[in-house]
């Protein structure tokens, strides 16, 4: 009976949501590890998180195309699968060398695609429950990422430490082929209905230019010789741009681009981008100052897994902006919840860099920054989704995912690089001086993005259910 399978439908999506934020994040906590047990540099380490975050980006346009027709729940249950089993290569002990690495970046890839999953679980809400119970849903599908960190740090982090790399592996792989089983047993089944082409060339194309886009930004390395960088840099130009008279000509785009171009929803897009940028920049800024060792003369030297237990404010004041944002938004417009929510991302900022030697205050500006940023991501849909059909749920929320991915990669390499400019030569750590700088130039990214939603017009239609 699909009345017993929705009954508890808003409860399922919110913890496939939350599985799969924690399984993204079991990288991180894990790259050190990875660099010592695999006998591999730290920045070939890096890629465990990196190629994640480049394969959900390349393959959340598509998933959010084939979830506006009736392979939906098919589309969640393979995507789910084919995550537990990059679970499983991750998991697989094998000796240092070459080809364990490339199982375990294989590994991660395949669990990146669960990234592109966020949209469709929030189309499935958006047309199977009451507008009330919808709208709240997908408001905490939105901040599990938020919360899904909170979680994966500290507990990757212990299980690393006290039985090793492989097993905390597995207990990803596990936690994996949980979400698969959630998903089979709730996701409902599709309604009889056409199913959209999928505009794979044009597939190609943005995720292309995305990787290109993501690697420039996120990765330092391929600007040590300059003519690299600007490559890859021209090569993202070109393929966007293709994409961009590819989407056009199309019978079937893979992105609506006259719908995703009207004010509304570019502002809010842009919102999120710049938004995303300020966000990670702190978040990368606190994470790293918690656990700069007592030598540097500031920090205060935790070890991974202290540090990934300082993240917990950050996740719990995420998961209670999610709660409290449907009542903000019964009060006041979404965009001045949005605005709100931008402020705390503001106010952390100060904190931090008006008082970073205090451990409390620190900890305090980790809880508001995780505030914002539950909320942030909770409000965003409802922004994005304003006067949009309800066959292109699931499209604009990819490509907003694709955004607030980028956002957040540019914003860890802006950490990176603005930190090692308050390095000097010959030393391993920055200046306390330059985290104060860095944390200072996150405001007028935040006061940009709630500018721009702050100035759109007010519309006439709400988001429907």
């Amino acid at each position: 009976d699909e009345s017993v399978n929705t009954r508890h439908l808003g409860a399922a999506l919110v913890s496939i949501a939350f599985l799969g934020a924690v399984i993204g994040g079991v990288g991180a906590p894990l790259i050190t590890s990875v660099a010592l047990q695999l006998d591999v540099p730290l920045d070939a380490a890096q890629w465990t998180l990196t190629v994640t975050l480049f394969a959900g980006a390349i393959t959340a346009p598509v998933l959010g195309r084939l979830g506006a027709g009736s392979h939906r729940r098919a589309s969640i249950l393979v995507t789910s699968c084919l995550v537990a089993l990059g679970g499983l290569l991750t998991a697989i002990p094998l000796p240092p060398g070459v080809v364990p690495i490339a199982v375990l970046l294989a590994g991660r890839a395949l669990q990146g695609l669960g990234l592109g999953l966020i949209a469709l679980l929030m189309s499935v809400a958006r047309d199977h429950l009451p507008s009330e119970r919808a709208h709240s849903t997908i408001a905490t599908i939105s901040v599990a990422g938020t919360v899904g960190i909170g979680v994966a740090y500290p507990l990757m982090g212990l299980i690393d430490q006290l039985a090793g790399l492989r097993i905390a592996y597995g207990v990803g792989f596990l936690i994996s082929l949980t979400a698969v089983l959630i998903a089979w047993r709730t996701i409902p089944k599709d309604a009889p209905q056409r199913t959209p082409k999928v505009d794979y060339p044009g597939a190609l194309l943005l995720g292309l230019g995305t990787l290109c886009v993501l690697l420039a930004v996120a990765q330092p390395a391929v600007w040590r010789m300059p003519w690299v960088g600007a490559s890859v840099l021209a090569a993202a130009a070109i393929a966007l741009t293709g994409w961009v008279v590819v989407e056009r000509h199309t019978a079937a785009p893979l992105v609506d681009l006259a719908l995703f171009s009207r004010g509304g929803l570019l502002r809010a897009n842009a919102a999120m981008l710049t938004a995303g940028v300020g966000m990670y920049l702190l978040f990368s800024l606190l994470t790293r100052y918690v656990q700069t060792p007592a030598r540097a003369g500031y920090g205060f030297g935790l070890s991974g897994v202290l540090a990934g237990a300082a993240l917990i404010p950050f996740s719990v004041l995420g998961f209670v902006a999610g709660r409290v944002t449907p009542w903000f938004t019964t009060r006041m417009s979404a965009r001045w919840t949005f605005v709100i929510y931008a402020g705390f991302v503001i106010l952390a900022a100060v904190v931090f860099a008006i008082a970073p030697v205090s451990l409390v205050a620190t900890l305090a500006a980790m809880a508001m920054l995780g505030f914002g940023v539950g909320g942030v991501s909770a409000i965003m849909p409802r922004l994005v989704l304003r006067d949009v059909p309800q066959e292109e749920t699931s499209s604009v929320l990819s490509i907003n995912q694709i955004v607030r991915s980028v956002g957040f990669s540019i914003g860890s390499a802006v950490a990176g690089l603005l930190l090692a400019t308050a390095t000097p030569a010959g030393a391993l750590l920055p200046k306390e001086q330059g985290y104060c700088v860095a944390a200072l130039c996150v405001l007028p990214l935040l006061v940009l993005s709630a500018a721009l939603i702050a100035v759109a017009r007010r519309s006439p239609q709400p988001m429907d259910a």
